[in-house]
């Protein structure tokens, strides 16, 4: 084989501004050879995506993309307000009867005389909070002296003596057989979130992202203000149902939004950053709300600053993903040139006259897709599995956790908060074990923690507790990767629709998970998670991979395929190129192994040290072949 005497100077070429920077001293040889080659199959598969060339064009982060991601995702600050209100307006409140009818015959009477003449004693010398003394028409020496022995329910009210805020329990009297039942308010919010995502990813995918947001916005504002006015609990549950139908709107389409603008790693990297949002606002949350002393101020003041962002609503542009699905060329050629002006470059004309507007049936796209396209169902029901699981294991935890003790109000911050540090290391493994077996994984440990919390003796409650929360964080993470990996997957026509299905699936899970637990054997809601988990572990397998693919906009180009080689389609500047950005290697190391890479579909190839390859290669090919490979290996070199 022919050798040159000096390297070749590659060309500088756009597809590489991107590459690390790698010394042999930094990595090893194969670490820097499997870089190489998993970047040029990055490369290959966005050659068919028109919108990854005019992004890398455009600039793939730049100040642009920076704007729009803080744009949408900031509000995930205030949605905390909104999520975890219950948390924080139902405390806990010690009621007694209204007994205010002995200031009659007793005006001077202190608040502790007046409990003590008029309200009943348990065994252990307390008061009770539900029954009172039959009221009398004696005087008051006459009561002193006999006192008073006939007992009745409370008939005028209650009165809250050691409380010194208001909340909803002492504004609605939620006691004595009408006890605040956190059961109840989840349900109406899962509800709320069911119809939500449903509605919202239906207006999102035939409307638009943009409209999508402003009305979510608009929603956030009228039910969060009139949270603050409502004068009946049943009021406070309908309000918290609208509220909760217009978070999930904004979460599902702000997220289709920025993952349509963005491309590579920054889609992933986006979402799982703004999910962190949530964690960060409950931080905040928690060490402002009790200072409120009413509970109506959390939500005027939680409202307040949605109004203002609204007013910026026209800074954020539409989809150009969307808008050339639906036949809006030049409008999403309007979008794009917008978008480079921000970041103060320039799309060559020649890019954007490739967006062709695309076909009527392609334009058609409806949800019933979802039923009559076999690849989009099966990866659709493999998905709603999944998430059944992780909405059914979730809630099984956060309910357990109550069983020893912990409250209402930390059973749910505590893990909110832990789950930031879970989502960042998320990032690094899905850069490194790729979308779907780090979700295999995440949802392996949710699920086994939540068996073996069944075969540990109740009497070890730290270790339990403990076991719970790790299971919570790893599920809480678990769901931030399958909501970027379902915007990856999904194609542009469908992917709001999409992702509000399988949310659907999330709250079912939940649904179950709180009815058997509230109406049968706790250990049979443990089980039915499990025995989902399982299934959806063996349906993994269906899911295909995301890393580094482009997006499908249409049916047509749904599913993904990855490629399991790569293509002839690399020039020799392309290889010699990548072979000197990525140092460690010889010229002549990588020359070999790229070209094993283009002719050997085999993926084992890709973990294999050269001498090796070359080896089992020389031993296994047919005369004919051998010949090619060494004619292309000249054809390289030389």
């Amino acid at each position: 084989m022919a050798h040159e005497d000096n390297p070749v100077e590659p060309q500088a070429r756009p597809s590489y501004t991107d590459l690390p920077q790698q010394t042999a001293a930094e990595q090893p040889r194969a670490w820097s050879l499997d870089l190489l080659l998993r970047r040029l199959r990055s490369i290959e598969n966005n050659q068919g995506d028109k919108f990854a060339s005019i992004m890398e064009a455009m600039g793939k982060f730049g100040p642009f993309q920076r704007r729009l991601v803080a744009l949408a995702f900031i509000p995930n600050l205030l949605a905390v307000v909104f999520m975890y209100a219950d948390l924080l307006v139902a405390a806990e409140q010690k009621a007694y009867c209204n007994t205010s009818w002995i200031l009659a015959v007793g005006p001077n009477l202190s608040e502790a005389e007046q409990l003590n003449l008029t309200l009943p004693r348990d065994r252990n010398g307390s008061f009770l909070t539900c029954r009172m003394f039959l009221p009398v028409s004696w005087d008051l020496d006459s009561i002193i002296k006999y006192g008073l022995n006939y007992t009745q329910a409370c008939s005028q009210g209650w009165v809250y003596p050691e409380s010194t805020t208001r909340s909803v329990i002492n504004e609605f009297d939620l006691v004595c057989g009408e006890e605040f039942s956190p059961e109840a308010v989840q349900s109406m919010f899962l509800t709320g979130l069911l119809t939500g995502a449903l509605i919202f990813g239906f207006i999102s995918d035939k409307l638009g992202r943009y409209p999508s947001i402003l009305l979510s916005n608009v929603g956030i504002i009228i039910f969060g203000f009139g949270t603050a006015f409502v004068n009946s609990f049943h009021q406070y549950l309908f309000f918290r149902f609208g509220v909760s139908q217009a978070l999930v709107g904004h979460s599902i389409s702000s997220m289709a939004l920025t993952v349509e603008w963005l491309v590579g790693e920054h889609r992933a990297h986006a979402i799982i950053l703004s999910q962190c949002f949530y964690s960060l606002g409950l931080i905040f949350l928690s060490a402002f709300a009790y200072s409120f002393s009413n509970w109506r101020l959390l939500f005027l003041l939680g409202t307040a600053p949605v109004l203002f962002l609204v007013s910026f609503i026209w800074i954020l542009p539409e989809s150009p993903r969307w808008l050339l699905v639906k036949g809006k060329v030049e409008e999403a050629k309007h979008v794009l040139r917008y978008a480079a002006d921000m970041n103060k470059t320039t799309i060559p004309l020649s890019l954007l006259d490739k967006l062709q507007m695309p076909g009527k049936k392609v334009t058609n796209a409806s949800i019933l897709d979802f039923y009559n396209n076999s690849q989009l169902r099966k990866v659709t029901l493999v998905m709603g599995c999944v998430w059944f699981s992780v909405g059914h294991s979730y809630s099984t935890l956060t309910l357990k956790m109550r069983d020893f003790g912990v409250k209402y109000q930390m059973s749910e911050i505590i893990p909110g908060m832990m789950g930031m540090p879970a989502r960042l290391c998320s990032i690094f493994l899905f850069e490194h074990f790729g979308r779907k077996w780090t979700m295999a994984g995440s949802l392996f440990q949710g699920s086994f923690l939540n068996l073996l919390i069944l075969f540990i003796p109740s009497e070890l409650k730290t270790t339990l507790m403990l076991l719970i929360l790790v299971g919570q964080i790893s599920l809480s993470a678990l769901i931030t990767m399958f909501f970027a990996y379902g915007a990856e997957l999904l194609p542009t026509i469908l992917r709001t629709t999409g992702i509000g299905l399988v949310t659907l699936a999330w709250a079912s899970g939940s649904f179950v998970s709180l009815a058997f637990i509230t109406w049968s054997p706790p250990s049979i809601t443990n089980y039915i998670g499990c025995i989902s988990a399982i299934l959806s572990l063996s349906l993994f397998y269906m899911l295909p991979e995301t890393q580094n693919l482009p997006h499908s906009d249409t049916l047509d180009h749904f599913p993904l395929h990855r490629r399991r080689g790569l293509s002839r389609n690399f020039s020799k500047d392309d290889l010699l190129a990548g072979a000197k950005l990525y140092g460690g290697v010889s010229e002549e190391v990588a020359k070999n192994t790229l070209l094993n890479a283009m002719m050997d579909p085999d993926p084992a190839l890709f973990s294999t040290p050269v001498k090796s390859r070359e080896a089992r290669t020389s031993r296994q090919e047919p005369e004919g072949q051998a010949l090619g490979r060494s004619q292309s290996r000249m054809e390289l070199s030389g």
